[in-house]
């Protein structure tokens, strides 16, 4: 592949190219149309891409979000997360088992810190949700993210906020997060108390 021609358009509902920056030029190419390039995880909109702004004189019109991530997939992200720290934690506890000989000793090394893979959890949630990739690792996994009521990326404080928000919803027997379920934005009572939403890329 010519590496000059790296763009791939979406005409007429059917992805085509690839195109070279000069070859767009010839193309009925608006600020809407879908476009992508090696390294994007997704098509995106031409506006949103900087080199096309400036080689097309295109401003960059800021949307609300409009796809937002379903229950299961919130729930699926924070398992994945969980069985991480809890696999770190657990060979933790397995390397502390050479000093450890008693079994009951060694069954209180496991039980009694237990609470701590909660409590990290929530620390990385804190700084992956507000750092640029905005989200932890089970959320990229299933390519959503954490962004304020614009689709921005939300800062510490509010990352902070909407984590330890988190109380709010699970207080209620959890009907805080299965309110996500009577929301349209899918939002949790800690994503409304945080003013974030949980989103998906648009996908083509």
């Amino acid at each position: 592949m010519n590496p000059d021609k790296e763009y791939t358009v979406v005409i007429n509902g059917k992805p085509q190219g690839p195109y070279g920056l000069s070859d767009l030029q010839n193309l009925n190419i608006t600020p809407n149309t879908f476009i992508r390039k090696p390294g994007m995880d997704d098509y995106k909109e031409a506006h949103a891409i900087p080199e096309l702004r400036e080689l097309l004189g295109f401003k960059y019109q800021k949307t609300a979000p409009q796809y937002f991530a379903a229950f299961d997939q919130r729930l699926l992200a924070s398992v994945i997360d969980h069985f991480i720290i809890f696999g770190i934690y657990t060979v933790i506890i397995l390397i502390s088992y050479i000093f450890i000989q008693g079994k009951d000793e060694r069954i209180m090394a496991f039980l009694v810190p237990f609470p701590v893979v909660f409590i990290v959890k929530l620390i990385y949630g804190v700084f992956a949700e507000s750092s640029l990739k905005q989200a932890t690792i089970g959320k990229r996994i299933l390519n959503i993210k954490v962004t304020d009521l614009e689709g921005s990326r939300i800062t510490i404080s509010r990352s902070i906020a909407r984590n330890f928000s988190k109380i709010l919803s699970v207080t209620p027997v959890f009907f805080g997060y299965l309110y996500s379920f009577l929301n349209k934005k899918n939002q949790c009572w800690h994503d409304i108390t945080a003013e974030t939403l949980v989103i998906k890329d648009r996908l083509i």
